[in-house]
């Protein structure tokens, strides 16, 4: 029987056969995702339904979706190529299939479908993936699919025959001639042209060919028993007509079931970068300068991040989308690390190279997942105290600059608001508010939320009453009642009371105000805090910018911005990837002061990182400032608004650090360290572990265990080092091991990283501090006395003011973030260890409401850092040729 009408009478039995598996497979996907229905998209260049309705048909019987694109019959490439650019990037379509003539077909069009959309394999990197015999991420071209079908139910077996391709070119030859190869064929190719033509079909066992017009040749030169497929006769086209459809159907549910395989956490495959450490070492900058980082691509793609996931900033940072918490909320949560320190001292303790060296310890030298968790440093003290470390400490991605922008324009519409309110009639408000736009007049949606909350059920501007038009228009807001304060990231103490509205052109309407740093606005804050998109711009819409005359507050929803503030903080939401100097990920996101806000980076990159490393895997976060500021607002404000759990505390101290708490000398940039800090000193040691075994102590008042981290330095003697970690176990720690990660790198905290692995499998017993539902006066008394050994608390008439204005507003169940010096335990900078016998002064108390928290004002704290005499700025220029930073530490 001829192979043609042999194949022509099995098609049907073929058909049958992948249309059964198609429906077994779609069945065993939508077991686990219901709601999944692939889709087949089909380009075509004019309104042919035939080939349409032959596939809507193959996939109704199978259960998909087709999808038809009707592009104009003489439309260009480049339509074409948008077309299938905007089908690469919709989740619903599993597969894209050209009907186009062969004039369109050219490899820039071919190569703008994804690999993994490519179903009908034309891509050059579908048709590589056949030469290679390796098709699993791929697709072969259904065409080539049907000859190997047909060849299959000859009378002989084709291993060892000899097939020659007539006439047949492009990715088509390619296809078929290795898939042939790859059966045990042996396969030449031939030109109708060629001289050969006759011998290499008499030759043959195989001849498959495509007839182009006036082409063939006489039925003499085939020998009897010779398989001849004419791809281009009336049989054959009826036959791959049928059989395309069904295996592009059948790609389609395969391309789906890698799609949702690709959805699904992704085992690391992480290469760490090798350090050579040095003796003696280099400056910090030297060492991060002779390490060439990986594309930040490349380590999104190690740690099981989506190409559509990351947005990169140039080759070493990336925003990543927070579609990753969808695609991974039933992934469990890997282990939860907070990094914290003892009081800081001028001398420096080093939690951030803390946390870098212990992930570096856990992901390069153990093997184990890990993330560090880290904010993004300020400008202002960048230029002023602490100096600059690349671009990690300037502009980054922008996100300060966001909320600088963001902040100052809720400031600029209060002051505009003020303004207008006083010099127009109700009326006259009103036709600015409401304004007539071709003719029609309309609430936009954020006045319609304002009227709702006014108790107006009304839409139309028309039917508002005098009285309710005087109450849409009049926020009323009192001058001397705004709370909302300008912002900028540079430590500027002559802005810490400005004038405003000066100009003649501003009325009258002058006022005091001032300037907090960028990082200090509630914006920054709610950044921190927030879980998505949706949380943020409700977070933005409560913040609180002052009072009306009656007392009553006055929100950015009030004023109408909140969507704006929304749109100016959309990018800046998503958390920024780095890596460390041997290649483990890193998530830079929100920096808030741990002295005046709540001083941890973001919810949503712990979140993030917490999925991404596994359940095995780490997650390591530092709280700014000491454990008494930094650590108790991780527990009390971070974690209650998370719902996540730590499972092991982190301490950092150093040696010097406790010598001063101890009683040694102070201090002075740029003037050589008293000799306390370089000889063996154990009895400033043993009384400065005071200030550590408080930190330790309250830790445990939230039921979390502690270890140590002595971050080693070259003064430290060896007595002095076994002193610290013998007094840190009696007092509670559960390890304490030394550190040499800035010398060794990740090598030098492998034994921290073996001590927090194995206290952090044991089971805890996180606690809060205090009950929401105590009083605002009990719950800072509670952190007062537990936390800082406060005897007790002292309130300012203002600050009892306060309390009772909050507890009328409603505000009295918030957490407290207390804003209070770093320097101590008590509100006295120059009270080192374990000050007793103080009272707490709390001179005022603020809210941020769209953060969700209440910030009573300790002492004099100031929410504006100053320049001091000799700023880093002195030290910090740029090389015009080369455009390398100078001034770098």
């Amino acid at each position: 029987m001829c192979l043609m009408v042999k194949c022509a009478i099995c098609v049907h039995l073929i058909y049958s056969d992948i249309v059964q598996k198609c429906r077994d497979e779609l069945k065993a996907i939508r077991e686990t995702n219901p709601d999944l229905k692939p889709t087949l998209a089909i380009i075509q260049a004019g309104e042919d339904d035939g080939l349409l309705e032959v596939n809507k048909k193959m996939a109704g019987q199978i259960g998909l979706n087709v999808m038809q694109i009707c592009l104009p019959r003489q439309c260009t490439e480049d339509e074409v190529i948008d077309e299938i650019l905007r089908l690469n990037e919709d989740s619903r379509v599993h597969g894209i299939f050209l009907h186009l003539p062969q004039s369109f077909l050219s490899r820039s069009v071919r190569n703008a479908i994804k690999p993994q959309k490519d179903v009908d394999g034309v891509s050059d990197l579908n048709v590589g993936r056949v030469v290679l015999g390796d098709q699993r991420d791929g697709f072969a071209s259904p065409v080539a699919g049907a000859v190997l079908e047909m060849l299959a139910r000859h009378d002989s077996p084709l291993i060892g025959k000899m097939a020659v391709l007539v006439g047949v070119e492009g990715p088509l030859k390619a296809t078929i001639q290795c898939l042939l190869q790859n059966n045990g064929m042996m396969v030449q190719t031939c030109q109708w042209s060629s001289k050969h033509l006759q011998k290499q079909i008499m030759d043959s066992d195989v001849v498959i060919l495509l007839e182009p017009d006036h082409k063939s040749f006489p039925p003499t030169w085939i020998r009897p028993g010779v398989a001849v497929i004419n791809l281009s006769s009336a049989l054959m086209e009826v036959f791959t007509e049928m059989f395309v459809a069904v295996v592009i159907c059948q790609h389609v549910v395969r391309s789906s079931r890698r799609w949702i395989q690709e959805q699904q956490y992704q085992p690391w495959r992480l290469r760490p970068l090798k350090l050579q450490p040095l003796s003696p070492v280099p400056s910090d900058i030297e060492i991060s300068r002779a390490q060439t980082p990986k594309p930040i691509s490349q380590l999104a793609q190690e740690i099981g991040l989506l190409p559509e996931e990351l947005e990169a900033y140039g080759n070493t940072k990336a925003k990543v989308h927070l579609s990753l918490l969808n695609r991974l909320q039933h992934q469990p949560n890997g282990k939860y690390v907070l990094v914290a320190g003892i009081t800081p001292t001028p001398l420096g303790e080093g939690k951030s190279t803390v946390t870098t060296g212990l992930v570096q310890a856990l992901s390069a030298h153990l093997k184990l997942n890990s993330f560090a968790c880290l904010r993004q440093p300020s400008q202002g003290p960048t230029f002023g105290v602490k100096g600059v470390f690349l671009c990690f400490n300037l502009h980054l991605t922008g996100d300060i600059h966001a909320i600088t922008a963001a902040n100052n324009l809720v400031a600029a519409a209060i002051d505009a608001r003020i303004l207008h309110e006083s010099t127009q009639s109700d009326k006259a408000l009103y036709r600015r508010l409401v304004p007539s736009v071709n003719g029609v007049r309309c609430f936009s949606p954020i006045q319609m939320a304002r009227l709702q909350r006014l108790g107006i059920n009304k839409s139309d501007p028309s039917d508002l009453t005098p009285e309710e038009v005087r109450a849409f228009v009049r926020l009323d807001l009192d001058p001397e009642k705004v709370t909302w304060q300008r912002v900028v990231d540079t430590n500027d103490r002559f802005l810490r009371k400005i004038t405003v509205g000066q100009a003649n052109t501003e009325k009258g309407h002058a006022r005091q105000t001032q300037f907090d740093i960028a990082v200090a606005s509630e914006i920054m804050a709610i950044l921190a805090l927030t879980d998505g998109l949706a949380d943020m711009r409700a977070r933005l819409g409560r913040m609180v910018v002052g009072s009306n005359r009656n007392g009553q507050p006055i929100t950015a929803d009030d004023l109408g911005v909140t969507g704006a503030l929304a749109v100016l903080m959309k990018d800046a939401i998503k958390p920024t990837l780095m890596q460390t100097l041997e290649g483990t990920p890193v998530f830079v996101h929100a920096g808030p002061f741990a002295n005046i806000a709540h001083g941890n980076s973001s919810v949503l990159a712990d979140k993030l990182a917490l999925k991404l490393v596994g359940e095995e895997g780490f997650v390591v976060t530092e709280a700014g400032f000491g454990a008494d500021i930094g650590m108790e607002k991780f527990f009390n404000i971070k974690c209650r608004t998370s719902g996540l759990k730590p499972d092991v505390v982190v301490l950092v101290a150093t040696v010097r650090a406790l010598k001063m708490h101890g009683g040694g000398p102070n201090v002075t940039a740029g003037v050589p360290l008293p000799k306390e800090y370089i000889n063996e000193n154990l009895q400033l040691v043993a009384d400065g572990c005071s200030n550590l075994k408080k930190q330790i102590q309250i830790a445990h008042l939230f039921g979390v265990p502690v270890v140590v981290a002595l971050n080693v330095f070259k003064t430290d003697t060896q007595a002095e080092i076994e002193l610290v970690c013998r007094i840190a176990e009696a007092s509670g720690a559960s390890a304490a091991v030394q550190c040499h990660h800035w010398s060794r790198g990740g090598r030098g905290s492998v034994e921290l990283a073996q001590a927090v692995k194995k206290v952090a499998s044991q089971k805890n017993n996180f606690q809060f501090l205090y009950n929401l539902q105590d009083s605002i006066v009990e719950k800072i008394r509670t952190i007062a006395q537990k936390v800082y050994g406060a005897d007790d608390i002292e309130l300012s008439p203002e600050a009892q003011a306060k309390i009772d204005y909050y507890n009328q507003q409603g505000f009295g169940a918030l957490p407290i973030c207390m804003a209070k010096t770093h320097l101590s335990l008590s509100h006295m900078p120059e009270k080192k260890g374990v000050p007793t016998g103080f009272i707490l002064p709390i001179r005022d108390i603020r809210a941020s409401i769209g953060a969700g928290f209440i910030y009573p004002l300790v002492g004099t704290m100031s929410t504006m850092p100053g320049l001091p005499t000799r700023p880093c700025f002195y030290d910090i220029d740029l090389d015009p040729v080369t455009e390398e930073i100078k001034g770098l530490f």
